[in-house]
């Protein structure tokens, strides 16, 4: 929890098992941002060391005037600069290890964002045999901690390369299409590797998509169409930014999972929900 809780500890400890990270510099200072600029590079975002989840806790800096603005915005210490990555896409890895020491590594997962809020997660992902190197350095993740339990990796896509951006030691937003997506899911072989059972099978049962749904619900008269879709509501109170529930899409194939993300996002736009699915699969507002 210490490495997770907070980015310089976390940009460390990925540095020393040798898993590629973004250049970073930390910012205690208005000097400190300002060599940082010189370092890295612009643009950058800068980000609260701790506390910071779904876009809260950053700024991007994009030309010299933005320095000051985002000093002002997140305070002058206990910062960090990272390098703007103009990446492919965004993945995460999620795997399990029981007590033994029995490792499954689920299939690699394609997110997008909006304002650093997730909104829609792919799995399997269209991978290009990056699924061996991100399952790598889950490896040496698990096997520094003797790690048990479900553990998310998110990476940046460059190319061939994958740079790691953050952890989480435990079961992951993206991961949730596990439930019905996969044959077992996270939150059952959690509960598997905590107590030492046999793992559960990880692979797919298809091809799946979560949409989040953040701020507010759609009508409980929401109609999903048919039995490969699942609507959870996390029985939360609503406001801006939280994620209050996902629906889930398991289709046979890539191009009916997206007809029916498709169909569901018209669906949430049109209900007012404000989850920037639209945003995410190039729907017209």
């Amino acid at each position: 929890m210490r490495f997770s809780q907070d980015r310089l500890s976390e940009k460390q400890l990925f540095e020393s098992l040798q898993i590629p990270v973004p250049p970073y510099r930390t910012v205690d200072s208005a000097q400190d941002l300002r060599n940082a600029a010189d370092d890295i590079g612009l643009p950058l975002v800068l980000k609260t060391r701790r506390l910071g989840y779904d876009g809260k806790g950053q700024a991007v800096v994009r030309e010299e005037a933005d320095l000051s603005h985002a000093l002002t915005a997140l305070g002058d210490s206990n910062l960090i600069a990272e390098q703007w990555v103009p990446f492919d896409c965004e993945v995460s890895a999620i795997c399990v290890r029981n007590v033994r020491g029995d490792v499954l590594v689920y299939p690699l997962i394609e997110n997008q964002h909006r304002d650093g809020i997730l909104i829609i997660s792919r799995a399997p992902a269209e991978a290009n045999g990056l699924a061996a190197l991100a399952t790598r350095h889950l490896r040496q993740m698990l096997a520094h901690f003797d790690y048990v339990g479900v553990l998310t990796i998110e990476f940046f896509v460059v190319g061939d390369q994958l740079l790691a951006n953050e952890f989480a030691p435990r079961v992951h937003n993206s991961g949730h299409w596990t439930i019905e997506g996969a044959r077992t899911s996270q939150f059952e072989n959690h509960l598997r590797a905590i107590l030492d059972l046999p793992l559960g099978d990880v692979s797919p049962v298809g091809h799946a998509a979560m949409l989040n749904l953040i701020g507010s619900m759609p009508s409980k008269t929401l109609e999903l169409g048919n039995e490969t879709t699942f609507l959870h509501d996390y029985g939360k109170s609503p406001r801006p930014g939280r994620k209050l529930g996902h629906i889930t899409v398991v289709a046979s194939n890539p191009a009916d999972r997206e007809r029916t993300v498709t169909r569901l996002s018209e669906i949430l736009v049109a209900s007012a929900n404000p989850t920037g699915i639209a945003d995410c699969i190039d729907l017209p507002r």
